[in-house]
């Protein structure tokens, strides 16, 4: 359990305390949602640099914050003024900030590591059979000894915390995290450096930390705990991603200060009556409104599924219903304002319209955080220099297609300086990006994989080596392969992932993309994390969303629960029910003063009788449409 919650004031009082460099005291502080720890976060970080700040500017120390987003650390430098003995990163730019320079570790490890992806990749070749599948695995394995041969050729590795990452000696996002896991777990000097220059480190949501990051954190706390304060920020009802730390309360010492604000500052009373009711039987934490906080609305709109209804129509009726009921001309009409989530983003792929390239790759486990953040490695070469350039073709912006091409290989400095013709190269280049463009004649909408073996024939920019199996191939991944070739591809379940995406239109990718930089109409869990919107409403459809990872029916008392789902809950493990009531509980915390949650059902009837019996909604507040 948590201590008792003291005010704001008396909060950040509390925190600063624990950061005193004589006796350092770590701390876990619970935070539910819209209870302004950013804010208690900052006072404290602003208390300790009247205290302590000139003496770690003498030193050279800093506090480390790693926060979620690049957007919260911006927030949160520009509270602290930007002051230099805080370093404020995302967790993947901290990590490559401690390994930077141990260059020969880095080449260990990486050596370690590719050795070990060899020998599975051949076991597998070994036991498999010929097709499309021992090709791909063939390629796989070419390219992983061509990296592992030029390891000591390479002086210094490069990485770009927000990009693709192609070069020689590039690593990517999930190497980067390993490696820094490994680092702080196997080297002892590693954790002295770290606990040297950074002798405070803040985890902002920590619930959604790479795992194995946080439990080496842990571990550097445990043995430096006289010189190492370890301040963690989260809530695990709030936990959406699957590489996330799960069960971080009871991972927590008991010596440390468990700190907890209470007071939702967001959410006006009948929001914070209802998640407190949705998370009750999760943890029993609870939250209490401003004294200010208005009274607010939500409804429940249960809606009889069926292939027949025009889900868009009933939408936009009950945004109607909301209007009337609120008084609030911004749920409907010219001066309509209102953010539509759903909970499941196959839901939001199919609407958003963009599913033939999402699903393929979302259906791969260790895919989905990439894929949601856009740091798959593939992702970004399509999004952040693929996408750029068609975008600044079709708007015919000469300047704009010149900055963007003065970084292909085709005219790098390397490239131009032992070239005989500099302008031959030059023309090259030109002739690539024209070639490349001819791919939109006539209103074309082609394909990923096109436009990606068109950029391959011309060498216009590097492609990543997670496509080098597929652009290798002599037929388009668009071509059906035989029965034969299909059964054998399921044994590189990553490879026909995005053979099946690439073979999506490229209109899709742009969905996408507008989708994970929360642009689309719809958003999700991930996307409007630490969001806050006036009105809020939440598509809740179980066939549409058709994952197995999560169940209205079964939250809302629809449906039993399976033999497995009774056997996770006996051995203590996580269960749909689980999972669903997170989602519901983030999504519905979102809201500011009203609030609609419409459920698509065929047991309307069990449904409003189970969520009126567990206290979830009065008569008056579920609508039978």
């Amino acid at each position: 359990m948590t201590d008792p919650a003291p005010k704001t004031a008396e909060l950040s009082h509390l925190m600063a305390s624990c950061l005193d460099l004589d006796k350092p005291k770590s701390f876990f502080l619970f935070a539910g949602a819209g209870s302004g720890k950013t804010r208690a976060l900052v006072d404290a970080m602003q208390m300790f640099r009247e205290k302590d700040g000139q003496e770690f500017r003498l030193s050279g120390r800093k506090v480390a914050v790693i926060t979620y987003t690049n957007a919260a650390c911006d927030e949160i430098k520009h509270r602290i003024d930007h002051d230099p003995i805080f370093s404020v990163s995302t967790i993947h730019s901290f990590a490559w900030e401690l390994i930077r320079s141990y260059h020969n570790d880095i080449r260990t490890w990486l050596g370690q590591n590719l050795t070990m992806q060899i020998r599975d990749i051949e076991e597998k070749q070994r036991k498999g059979r010929a097709g499309k599948a021992s090709a791909d695995r063939a390629v796989q394995i070419e390219s992983k000894n061509k990296r592992r041969a030029r390891l000591d050729t390479i002086k210094y590795f490069t990485y770009n915390p927000n990009g693709e990452n192609i070069g020689k000696n590039s690593l990517n996002h999930a190497e980067v995290i390993g490696i820094a896991t490994a680092f702080l777990a196997d080297k002892p000097l590693m954790q002295r450096i770290l606990i040297r220059k950074y002798p405070i480190l803040f985890v902002d949501e920590v619930q959604d930390t790479q795992k194995d990051l946080v439990d080496a954190f842990l571990a550097v706390q445990r043995e430096h705990s006289k010189e190492f304060c370890l301040a963690l920020f989260g809530d695990e009802m709030q936990r959406i991603y699957s590489d996330g730390k799960t069960g971080i309360a009871e991972a927590i010492p008991d010596e440390w200060a468990k700190p907890a604000i209470t007071v939702n500052h967001r959410c006006p009373k009948r929001i914070v009556r209802l998640i407190n009711t949705i998370r009750a039987e999760a943890d029993g934490q609870t939250q209490e409104p401003r004294e200010d906080a208005s009274e607010g609305f939500a409804r429940l709109f249960l809606v009889q599924d069926g292939e027949e209804i025009n889900k868009t129509a009933v939408e936009s009726g009950i945004a109607g219903r909301m209007a009337a009921i609120t008084s609030d001309n911004q749920w409907f009409g010219e001066k309509r304002e209102v953010k539509t989530l759903t909970l499941e983003h196959y839901m939001a792929a199919r609407r958003g319209g963009f599913s033939d390239f999402f699903e393929p790759l979302y259906q791969i486990a260790n895919f989905k955080t990439g894929l949601l953040d856009g740091k798959l490695s593939g992702i970004p070469f399509f999004s952040q220099q693929v996408l750029p350039l068609v975008m600044v073709l079709q708007s015919a912006d000469r300047f704009a297609v010149a900055r963007i091409v003065k970084k292909s290989p085709l005219v790098s400095a390397d490239t131009l300086k032992l070239s005989k013709s500099p302008m031959d190269e030059i023309r090259k280049a030109d002739d690539a990006v024209r070639s490349l463009f001819t791919l939109w004649d006539d209103d074309n909408d082609p394909s990923l994989i096109a436009v990606l073996k068109a950029i391959a024939v011309t060498g216009l920019l590097a492609i990543p080596d997670v496509f080098a199996p597929i652009i290798s191939r002599p037929d388009s991944a668009e071509d059906k392969s035989d029965a034969d070739d299909s059964a054998e591809s399921a044994h590189d379940p990553s490879i026909d992932a995005w053979d099946k995406a690439l073979a999506a239109p490229f209109s899709q990718l742009k969905s996408y993309v507008q989708y994970i930089s929360d642009e689309s109409p719809f958003g999700t869990h991930q996307g409007i994390k630490g969001l806050e919107f006036p009105r809020v409403m939440v598509i809740l459809d179980d066939s549409e969303a058709r994952g197995f990872m999560f169940s209205y029916d079964k939250l809302f008392g629809a449906k039993e629960p399976t033999s497995t789902d009774q056997r996770n809950l006996e051995e203590g493990k996580e269960t749909v029910v689980d999972r669903t009531r997170r989602l519901f509980y983030v999504t519905c915390s979102r809201t500011k003063s009203s609030l609609a949650i419409v459920v698509y059902t065929v047991e309307k009837e069990k449904i409003a009788t189970h969520l009126k019996n567990a206290g979830w909604f009065e008569d008056d507040e579920i609508i039978d449409i």
